[in-house]
């Protein structure tokens, strides 16, 4: 034995020397990864990373891992000769290093079958391919190997030869065969095996049950499909741990696991497994279970009762089923075990109260996110005090019975995550959450109705990452000293409050902030300088609908991670701030504010801008041509602006959605502009001053489903490349100067409502780089679906917009009424020719507007084909012949204008809706007639044959006249008579009246006789 000088038990030169080696080989000499290993003759068993025996002061041990300086990038081979001197190693661990190989030039990875100790390697998180393999035949003394996370694929039948192997790890890799049946015979002492995330089918699993020694299998992740039986999976029946999760199988495995009665860890999360009660009930069997995870598949109806005996259950996660039903407190009585429950996302009627918990001392995680459903929580006993410390408690989406905040969390003073979101609270903000919880980091508390100050703790919190108190009613100013109380937080969301007062400076202060909404409150004054200069990491920033004012940014801001701007529906003025900093910016939006001045041409180098969004404004000139290199942008807005100029003919970006140039003075013609947007859905151009013709490649845009052209200046013929468009939803062409005729070929296309739904509407999301929160339950076997908790935030929802007039008015259809509505608006142009019959094949059309121009010829009677027509205007044309009565068919009907136009003969009988249309729906139109236009129809032998049956009439009334009459007069006649015989004095008076009378009429007489002769 070579002794050094610290004694016999310092360790031997030629391993200090082979260490030293090993250190240059990993990285340059300064290199910070192996600090205290020093080139001079010091005992290198006090070395970090290095082991030594206490007995013989050889190297036992070495960990190795991540040792490569990062700034390295490129993966390399490590020489294995350099291991040859550690003649007692028992441990080596090179994980994490960027390894392509292990070998030199000569022997290759051989070398180190010297190492005959070797019990431990571990090489996972490489890029080690299959010839690794045959390189680690020969350690016949190897219990645990680490091949997880490399580039291994196809199979690993060399590793048969290692049969003192008790642990084995391929996870992570590309392997979709495993080893022989045969090979399988020499691995006797295998326990522990994981296989996860490969591309194994179910044959594996079923060739693996010859492994009777096996203690723990792990087969999550993989391609595991169909059913096996219980003769395939006998010999596995010893298993303690079993991962079966996100594969495909079918529920017979549950008859199969349910045998397993020494299993203490089960999941089979993911799995699309379907069952009801008596197939759930086979997991009561198993009465060793620590740790058991079904979630995320289809079981339904009530949970067994029996799983209350599972009294050894720490872990419990049933979340996303479809489990039904009243939850009685006594299923978790006995379960005083438990450490982490999760119940969210299923569809339970009522859930006992938190009290019945009580007892649970151990319990760390509560997690019962209702979402969509419904959870009744009965009211609490105010005087329980919980003998458990929560570290996540999560209550989101619930209906509660009581509207203030649960009295047990008074108690809780460990709390790392508390999730209250959705659930109606009415109460003053619980600031005693935050300053009883010192750890906490994560508070969630949005949708309710909390009202008060937004009060801070009065002693930092360092642990804080994320807040979101959104939607509520909170109000007052907003906190000054929030980045002291939170210097550490990450996400903040306060939108959708009443906050008012300005953005304190020392918002500037939070330099780990990647997330801030202040939108939707009542906050005035302008952006503070330290905002836009002290945040570096600040990816979203929404200060949207306040009332901000001033210039954006007064100088040029430090926001190098900024992604997402959102500052619409202010006050702000100025040009458009200098953002070129913030090279990955993905949304820009200042829509509805003040802002003037050109666009900027920096605009152009924003490679990952996916929507620029600013209408609205008074920016003015034409559109950049650097806006040519925008190939990620998926939404252009600028509508209702000054701009001018032309379209750039090289702007076509690949990704282009939605196109919004309205309100503009744009001129020229559309030349090749959007050629490559071929997943373009909306093109929006109205109100301009565009010219020349509608361009032929309109047909290349094969996406198109919105093509609004109305109010410009475009000429010729309507292209019957149009007709190509087979996704189109509204084609809006009116108010132009195209002539020619109507194209036949439209009824190509189809107009099916909702057709590209899914393309009218644009989510964007912030996506957490990794959990706001640190804390993670420590399962001892399984990883829980519900640990990894990473939200995605929407941050703006797109939905594609269109202007359109039917019935007489425009209107904004958008979102699902976007998705519903079809139409073609032809109007005020110089079309002439027919209406070609071939319209009527349009059955899913709701609008049709052929006014105002000058077709001529009939109204083609096919046009009653238009089923869901609800609107047809066809006024003010030179349309001649008569109005079919087949129109009558339309039932769907709203508006109908034939005004105008030349047309003859009876109106449409008034029936259906045709008896909702007044006289101005055919105005115009002095050859019509009909009773609602107060016109008689009939022809010449109609009414002769009217005027004979008029003369017989007149003829038989007559007669009935004179006959009445004459039996009147007599009856007057007998009737004086009466009176005058009955009555003397009235007698004597009628002849002295009558003498008198007499008397005096031959006076009048005599009188004019003698005027006459005179």
């Amino acid at each position: 034995m070579k002794f050094s000088r610290y004694g016999c038990f310092g360790c031997f030169d030629e391993e200090r020397v082979a260490l030293l080696e090993l250190k240059a080989s990993f990285c340059s000499p300064d290199c910070s990864s192996f600090p205290a290993w020093e080139d001079e003759e010091s005992d290198c068993c006090g070395w970090e990373r290095v082991e030594c025996s206490n007995t013989t002061g050889r190297v036992l041990k070495l960990f190795l891992n991540n040792s490569r300086e990062l700034s390295e990038e490129e993966y390399s081979c490590l020489n294995s000769s350099l291991f040859v001197p550690f003649m007692e190693l028992k441990l080596l661990n090179l994980s994490t290093n960027m390894l392509t190989c292990l070998g030199d030039d000569d022997d290759g990875f051989e070398r180190v079958i010297k190492l005959n100790n070797l019990e431990l390697l571990d090489l996972s998180n490489n890029s080690l391919n299959n010839s690794i393999l045959t390189s680690l035949t020969e350690l016949s003394s190897l219990k645990s190997l680490s091949l997880g996370t490399n580039i291994l694929e196809g199979s690993t039948q060399e590793l048969a030869a290692l049969h003192n192997l008790e642990e084995l790890d391929l996870s992570n890799n590309i392997l979709d065969s495993f080893i022989t049946t045969e090979g399988l015979k020499n691995l006797t002492k295998l326990k522990v095996l994981n296989l996860k995330t490969n591309y194994f089918n179910i044959s594996a699993l079923k060739s693996l049950g010859i492994l009777s020694s096996l203690k723990e299998l792990y087969l999550g992740t993989n391609k595991l499909e169909g059913s096996v039986t219980l003769k395939e999976m006998n010999d596995l029946r010893n298993l303690e741990v079993l991962d079966l999760s996100s594969n495909n199988l079918s529920s017979s495995i549950l008859q199969i696991v349910e045998l397993m009665t020494s299993l203490k860890a089960l999941s089979l999360r993911s799995n699309g497994i379907n069952g009801s009660q008596p197939v759930v009930q086979g997991f009561c069997k198993l009465k060793n279970l620590q740790e058991l995870d079904l979630s995320d598949n289809g079981f339904e109806g009530s949970i067994s009762p029996c799983l209350g005996n599972l009294t050894s259950l720490r872990a419990l996660d049933l979340s996303k089923n479809r489990f039904s039903g009243n939850l009685d407190s006594s299923l978790f009585a006995g379960l005083l075990s438990l450490e982490f429950l999760s119940l969210s996302h299923n569809f339970f009627q009522t859930f006992p109260p938190i009290s019945s918990f009580a007892k649970h001392s151990k319990l760390e995680v509560l997690d019962l996110i209702c979402g969509n459903n419904t959870l009744l929580l009965e009211n609490e006993d105010q005087s329980w005090v919980p003998s458990f410390q929560l570290k996540v408690f999560r209550l989101s989406s619930c209906i509660l019975k009581t509207t203030s905040i649960l009295s047990f969390l008074h108690h809780q003073y460990d709390l790392r995550v508390i999730d209250l979101s959705d659930c109606n609270l009415k109460a003053d903000f619980p600031s005693w959450l935050m300053k009883n919880n010192t750890r906490l980091e994560e508070l969630n508390l949005k949708n309710n109705s909390l009202m008060g100050y937004f009060h801070l703790p009065n002693r930092p919190n360092i642990f804080t990452s994320a807040i979101d108190i959104s939607n509520n009613h909170l109000h007052g100013q907003l906190p000054s000293n929030i980045n002291v109380s939170f210097p550490n937080i990450m996400f903040l969301n306060m939108s959708w409050n009443s906050f008012g007062g300005s953005i304190p400076s020392s918002f500037g202060g939070m330099r780990n902030l990647l997330f801030l909404d202040l939108s939707n409150n009542s906050i005035t004054g302008g952006i503070p300088d330290d905002l836009a200069m002290g945040c570096p990491s600040l990816e979203i920033l929404i200060l949207s609908k306040n009332g901000l004012h001033g210039q954006i940014f007064p100088r040029v801001p430090n926001l190098p991670s900024l992604t997402h701007f959102l500052l619409d529906g202010n006050h702000v003025s100025g040009k458009i701030p200098d953002l070129s900093n913030s090279s990955g910016l993905e949304r820009l939006d200042l829509s509805q504010n003040s802002i003037s001045g050109k666009l900027p041409g920096w605009i152009g180098n924003m490679t990952n801008l996916e929507g620029l969004v600013m209408p609205n404004n008074h920016l003015e000139g034409s559109i950049p041509v650097e806006f040519c290199s925008l190939d990620a942008l998926q939404l252009l807005d600028l509508s209702n602006n000054n701009l001018s100029g032309s379209l750039p003919s090289c702007f076509s970006p690949y990704s282009l959605i939605h196109v919004h140039l309205q309100g503009n003075h744009l001129t020229g013609p559309l030349t090749k502009a959007f050629t490559r947007s071929m997943d373009l859905a909306t093109l929006d151009v109205r109100n301009n001053n565009l010219s020349g013709n509608v361009p032929d490649w309109i047909s290349m845009l094969s996406g198109l489903s919105i093509l609004l052209l109305k109010e410009n200046d475009f000429q010729g013929k309507i292209p019957s490349q149009l007709c190509q468009l087979s996704k189109i939803t509204i084609l809006d062409l009116s108010h132009n100067n195209l002539s020619g005729h109507i194209p036949s070929c439209l009824n190509k296309i189809r107009f099916r409502t909702g057709f590209r739904s899914g393309k009218y509407s644009m989510i964007s999301y912030f996506q957490p780089p990794t959990q706001f929160s640190s804390y993670l339950y420590q399962s001892q076997y399984i990883e829980l679906s519900s640990q990894v908790n990473l939200n995605s935030y929407p941050i703006a929802n797109d939905k594609a917009l269109a202007e359109f007039t039917t019935k007489n008015r425009t209107d904004f259809y958008k979102g699902n009424f976007l998705y519903s509505m079809t139409g073609i608006d032809l109007s005020s142009n110089k079309l002439t020719g027919t209406i070609p019959p071939e319209i009527g094949d349009l059955s899913l059309v709701r609008a049709l507007n052929l006014s105002h121009n000058s077709l001529t010829g009939p109204i083609p009677a096919a046009i009653s084909g238009l089923k869901n027509i609800e609107s047809l205007d066809l006024s003010y044309n030179n349309l001649t012949g008569t109005i079919p009565g087949e129109l009558t068919e339309l039932t769907s009907l709203a508006v109908f204008s034939v005004a105008y136009n030349n047309l003859s003969g009876r109106i449409p009988e008034m029936r259906a809706q045709f008896g909702t249309f007044l006289e101005n729906s055919y105005a115009g139109n002095p050859h019509l007639c009909g009773s609602l236009l107060k016109k008689n129809c009939g022809t010449a032998g109609e009414e002769e044959e009217e005027a004979d049956e008029g003369g017989e009439k007149g003829l038989t009334e007559r007669g009935t006249f004179f006959v009445s009459f004459g039996a009147a007069y007599v009856g007057v006649l007998l009737g004086v008579a009466a009176v005058l015989y009955i009555n003397g004095d009235w007698r004597e008076k009628w002849f002295h009246f009558v003498d008198v009378f007499f008397k005096s009429c031959c006076c009048l007489v005599m009188h004019l006789a003698r005027k006459l002769s005179c």
